[in-house]
């Protein structure tokens, strides 16, 4: 009979400890969530999730009834995430030019902690959200910043109407740059945010009322 090793005697002397409910979830979760930002929801299995978190598929379905109850918390909580440091941005108050600023900061800096969950948002969701795809999300935040917009127009003598139009120009504008930004990483991002900046409230502060395009010779 072998003589058994000091790692398989210390195994059986002092067991795994069981997770609790909530810790159980929590790791699925952090699994699936490293899953999904690799991979996509539909290259994502039932079986690679439990595979990874070392438990029985029927572990994972009894917590959140299959992959697609897991995507939905995910989404959900970086939807959530994200709202709150834009809206955070927005709500501050301040003048509009370091509203801006501190609102592709937030974007970016969400980027830079989440980026895992930030590759989640930007894929097309398979699946119905109550909170929305990212491209929702980005118009939630755009009809905030209209309402500051449209005070600068009037502001400026320029025409109040036109602020959810460039309102939808400014956030897309400051979200593209985060999805570029994100496998990019370069420049860093509190000099990615100034060129926004520069190119958003420079561009804005010389608008005329009534733009046009240039007429072909």
């Amino acid at each position: 009979m072998g003589i058994m090793s000091s790692e398989a005697r210390e195994s059986r002397r002092a067991p795994r400890a069981r997770m609790t409910a909530s810790q159980r979830r929590e790791q699925l979760l952090s699994v699936a969530r490293g899953l999904f930002a690799a991979k996509g929801f539909d290259g994502t299995s039932v079986e690679e999730i439990a595979a990874r978190a070392e438990v029985s598929k029927p572990v994972v379905y009894e917590h959140f009834g299959g992959k697609e109850g897991m995507y939905a918390v995910i989404v959900d909580r970086e939807v959530q995430a994200l709202t709150n440091a834009l809206t955070g941005a927005l709500t501050e108050g301040g003048h509009p030019k370091v509203m801006v600023e501190r609102t592709a900061l937030a974007l970016l800096g969400y980027i830079e902690a989440s980026e895992d969950g930030f590759r989640i948002l930007v894929r097309d969701s398979p699946v119905a959200q109550a909170t929305g795809t990212f491209s929702s999300l980005i118009g939630d935040v755009a009809n905030q910043v209209e309402y500051i917009l449209a005070d600068q127009f009037r502001a400026n003598g320029l025409e109040p109407r036109h602020a959810p139009l460039y309102a939808q120009m400014l956030v897309g504008m400051v979200a593209l740059t985060g999805q570029y930004w994100l496998d990019a990483r370069s420049p860093n991002k509190t000099e990615v945010a100034a060129h926004l900046v520069n190119l958003a409230w420079n561009g804005l502060s010389g608008m005329v009322e009534k733009p046009a395009l240039t007429k072909p010779r």
